[in-house]
């Protein structure tokens, strides 16, 4: 069994983040999340209506460690948008009830403008 470095994971972070529009990581998958704040974050996603992909922090212990070092940002969800760290479960909240998050989205020609 191999262990990685953190610089390994850092760039296999790097990648995954660079490879999507939308990626969510979260406990659990989209159709079976883990825990509450994955759920409210999936819900979030669907109800504006944008697709994403996620990564499960609970199948590999080395991503669910280094995502927090990663982004600097220490609780799981975490959302990015083209490659940019937007927030945890709270903060998409907020962007979502203040429209903030489907202007983003909507700027980054993820979804359509209502």
């Amino acid at each position: 069994m191999t262990t990685e470095t953190s610089g390994e994971t850092q760039a296999r972070l790097a990648e995954m983040v660079g490879k999507s529009d939308v990626l969510l990581f979260m406990k659990g998958s989209p159709l079976f999340p883990q825990c509450g704040f994955s759920s409210r974050a999936v819900a979030i996603l669907n109800h504006v209506g944008v697709e994403f992909d996620s990564v499960d922090v609970l199948q590999d212990q080395a991503v669910r460690q280094g995502i927090k070092a990663f982004s600097d940002w220490p609780t799981i969800p975490q959302l990015y948008v083209k490659g940019e760290f937007v927030g945890g479960s709270d903060i998409m909240m907020e962007m979502y009830e203040s429209g903030e998050l489907t202007q983003l989205l909507t700027d980054a020609g993820l979804v359509k403008a209502a």
